[in-house]
């Protein structure tokens, strides 16, 4: 059964269209990665698929027992965000404010969610640091953490890698797909081509023209999309006459 599911969707600003009836369903446990060109709509997407922005047409739905308001989310930081004074115990647990309503503090059971997941992702010892005074590496541990707060079932990440060394990349690709065996369904913007094709099990490629894909990452490496998104992957994931290794 479909976690997330598009039909017809139309997306756009500025009476400019950027995305044209995209239809795509996300099945739990999967790992999809969102690739294309700068200005092809990947963030404006995810930030629809958020409730963040309105569809120019076209429906989303949620399915398989999951409320839009369960889904985490690790947006791209801006400079100001990097530098915001708060403890990294205080930013994990604000995870848990969508389901807080008017209650205007934490119970036991929040309070215990962000300490299991402080440890799961290895930042109980920073709990009472602060934020702004984390390395680049750190920071996303700890946004990441909060997403957890939010939800047991899908995470959307936008560029959850960028700007951080090679080895705190890979640490960032390690948590992300131990996350996904543990059954959470990741939804990914990526610029990483072969990191996408190494994780995931779905390629949602939208390009420039208003032409998206979306299906398997077997299925996008035989696809036309493939050959105009990176010669490299079938140089490097294909044997003649085989699909993807």
């Amino acid at each position: 059964m479909f976690q997330l599911k598009c039909s017809n969707l139309t997306l756009g600003y500025d009476s400019r269209t950027i995305i044209e009836n995209l239809s795509f369903e996300i099945e739990a446990g999967s790992y999809v990665c969102i690739i294309g060109e700068n200005g092809s709509g990947k963030s404006t997407l995810m930030k629809t698929l958020l409730g963040l922005h309105k569809p120019v047409s076209g429906k989303i739905e949620t399915g398989d027992g999951i409320a839009q308001n369960e889904i985490g989310y690790l947006p791209q930081q801006t400079d100001v965000q990097k530098d915001f004074p708060a403890s990294v115990r205080e930013i994990v647990i604000s995870g848990c404010l969508a389901r807080m309503g008017l209650r205007p503090f934490y119970n036991k059971k929040e309070k215990l969610l962000a300490a299991r997941t402080m440890a799961k992702l290895g930042i109980t010892n920073l709990a009472k640091r602060c934020y702004r005074e984390l390395s680049g590496g750190q920071q996303q541990r700890v946004l990441l953490a909060r997403a957890l707060c939010a939800t047991q079932k899908m995470l959307l990440l936008d560029e959850p890698v960028t700007g951080l060394d090679p080895s705190v990349t890979e640490e960032m690709y390690r948590l992300i797909e131990e996350l996904n065996e543990d059954g959470i369904t990741i939804v990914m913007i990526s610029h990483d081509i072969d990191a996408a094709m190494k994780h995931a099990t779905h390629i949602l490629h939208i390009d420039s023209k208003n032409h998206a894909f979306y299906g398997t990452k077997e299925e996008f490496v035989n696809s036309a999309n493939c050959k105009d998104c990176a010669d490299k992957i079938r140089k490097y994931y294909v044997k003649p006459n085989l699909r993807i290794l």
